[in-house]
Order: C-alpha cells, then structure tokens, then sequence
C-alpha cells in the first residue's frame, strides 16, 4: 500500500497465482485516506502504476479506510476523506468496469481475517516491524494503540483475502509483504499448500521514487513532509507551482540526474520526466548548458498543466456523491464474493465451525 499505500502500497519474481474467471492474475493495492487530497507521489508512484495494471490483471484497489484509524482521525473528517480519495482514484484513470474499487471497511472479511493471522503471529515477530518502532518513537508514551501495533496483520489479511498473486509495494513496505508471505506459508504448511496463495511482490522499476522538494532525500509523505515539500493534488495548482520553484537544488550549475551528487535536481528532473512521460536521457538534453531556474519553471508549468483538469475530474465526481458511492457499492459487491470465499475455506481448514443453516431458508 502506496504510503502508506498504500505506500505506495506499491515485481519480476516468477510465481503462479490464482487467476480470476478471466485467466488474468489477481493483484491488489491501496492507499489510506488520511489527508484531504493524496499528493504527486501518490500520483506518480501509485495511480499511474495501477492504472497500466487494470488492464492486463483482475485488479483489486481498496480505500485502505481500516487502516487510517490508526491515527484516529475524526469521524466525519474520515468519510469525506474516502471519498475524496474514491474521486481522485478514478480521475487518475482507474477503471471501476475494469477494476474493483472498494472501501476496505465494507468487506468485513478483512477484519475477520485479521483475527485468525493474529493468531497465528508472535508478539517478537509483530514487534520487529520498523515502521510501528519508528511511529512508536515519534508518538511517545501510550500513543502507540494495539491498533498501530496489529496494522501489518491486516495488511496480510488485505492481501491474502483475495488470493492476489502480485502486490504492488514500495520499498518501505516490503518488510510487511515479507510478513505475509510468512504468514500464508505457516499457514499452508500447517493446514493445507493450498490454504492461501503467497503472494510476491510487484514493483515497477521505470516509475519515478518522487522526494520531498525541501528534503530531496526523503520520499515526499502524507504525512510528515514540509508544507513546502509536497505538491498536492487537490490544492491551488499555483501554490504547487510556487513549491517546485523555491524547491531546494544542489551546488554547482550543471543540471544532471545523479540522484547521490544532485539529490534536488534530480528529484525535479524525475518529476518532470515522469508528468511529460519522456525519457531521463531527453530531458537531461533538453536542458543542457541552462541553469537550474529554468527547470523549475518548465516544471511549474507542467505540474499546473497536469493538476487543473486532474482536479476538474475529480470536482465533477464530487459533485456526485450518490454515484461515487454507488460505484464503492458494486466494488464492495464483488470483493466481497472473492473475499468470502478465501475466508470460508481459512475458517474451514482452520477448523471452526460452519454457521448452521436455518430450517426456513
């Protein structure tokens, strides 16, 4: 999950999955809704990834809306927040006809799900995730809830529940796709090799790792970059602008993309290669012998270029909240039916019970 995905959310391993009814693998990411607008790296790291994705696999993208609670937000601050992410999911081209679009707390699967992993995971092995040590620092005292501590347990239930042979994730969250893969082989090896699929890990090289434009060594974040460092997609296009241009660049004059001697232009230049979808080496060329202001002013202009009508798209879905939430339902509809499926055949193996039938139905 980019982000979280969420990621991030979120490849070249050979395995086998199980297909969906049309033969094409299944794969499954998301991104929780914790900010009013997602930002460029949600955007560059994520959506467009997914929105290659739906065409060539039976794609799974949830509003990882279970795992925002985490951070305890307030409750109608979190339903405008899912929709507001639902509205930028597809008016960054996500295709709910060709795609699942769900809400993850309406499959209640995955909570379901998440119990019996628990169960199946040590306290010392949940303790090593480092984002919860390193979100347990920033927080302090009792700020850690049981909740944080648990996330990379529903994360496996996320991505087990729906036999999802690939899982697009960042670097930052191999460590919890590492975790569930454990979990789903424990799990086949104790009661069954085709308990759960292990899924593995889909991670698309030429999609630019966007930075903090202040902190060109730090991925640009929901949640911790600089007011300064982050260019998001539903604010004013031109307070983006002004972003980019006061962005932080490096010594010297030259613009080159070497990521370790150039961190800031570098940053800006895969930005800029990325939105125009062109290659590094035609952008390194396009600005030979210029000097780094005027980089950030041909970006400025292509990252407002980009963000009006991205905004345009996602105003008019908005503007439609009965739709968008029609559209979450039918998601819901079909990812429950593959989740239940996944969740019965655990609980079957696992050996609990199957709810009686009544008499009268």
């Amino acid at each position: 999950m980019r982000d979280h995905p969420h990621s991030n959310l979120p490849g070249e391993p050979a395995m086998m999955g199980i297909m969906a009814d049309d033969a094409r693998p299944r794969i499954l990411s998301g991104m929780q809704p914790t900010q009013d607008s997602l930002h460029l790296g949600n955007y560059l790291g994520a959506m467009t990834q997914w929105v290659a994705l739906q065409n060539d696999y039976d794609a799974f993208y949830m509003l990882a809306d279970l795992h925002a609670l985490t951070v305890n937000p307030e409750p109608a601050a979190l339903r405008e927040r899912t929709r507001r992410t639902a509205a930028q999911y597809l008016a960054g081209g996500l295709d709910p006809d060709r795609a699942t679009l769900f809400a993850q707390s309406h499959v209640a699967a995955h909570a379901e799900l998440a119990w019996v992993l628990s169960c199946h995971t040590g306290y010392g092995e949940a303790g090593r995730m480092t984002q919860f040590k390193d979100k347990s620092a920033k927080r302090g005292g009792d700020g850690p809830s049981v909740g944080l501590f648990t996330y990379p347990v529903l994360m496996a239930a996320d991505i087990l529940l729906y036999d999802a042979a690939l899982v697009p994730v960042g670097e930052d969250q191999r460590q919890h796709l590492e975790l569930t893969r454990d979990l789903a082989e424990r799990l086949n090896a104790r009661f069954g090799p085709d308990t759960v699929v292990v899924p593995s890990p889909h991670i698309v090289r030429s999609i630019a790792k966007i930075y903090d434009l202040q902190n060109p060594t730090a991925k640009m974040s929901k949640s911790e970059a600089s007011a300064k460092g982050t260019i998001w997609l539903l604010k004013d296009p031109q307070r983006a602008a002004k972003a980019v241009k006061s962005a932080v660049t490096d010594d010297g004059a030259e613009i080159l993309f070497d990521p370790v001697a150039k961190p800031g232009v570098s940053n800006l230049l895969s930005i800029y290669a990325a939105l125009t979808q062109r290659s590094m080496e035609d952008v390194v060329a396009e600005f030979e012998g210029r000097q780094y202001g005027h980089l950030k002013v041909a970006l400025a202009d292509v990252v407002v270029d980009v963000l009006i009508p991205f905004q345009e798209k996602v105003n008019t879905f908005l503007a439609d909240p009965a739709e968008l939430d029609a559209i979450l339902a039918r998601g819901a509809e079909r990812a429950r039916e593959v989740a239940d499926q996944t969740l019965t055949r655990v609980y079957d193996r696992v050996g609990l019970l199957p709810p009686a039938r009544s008499a009268w139905s």
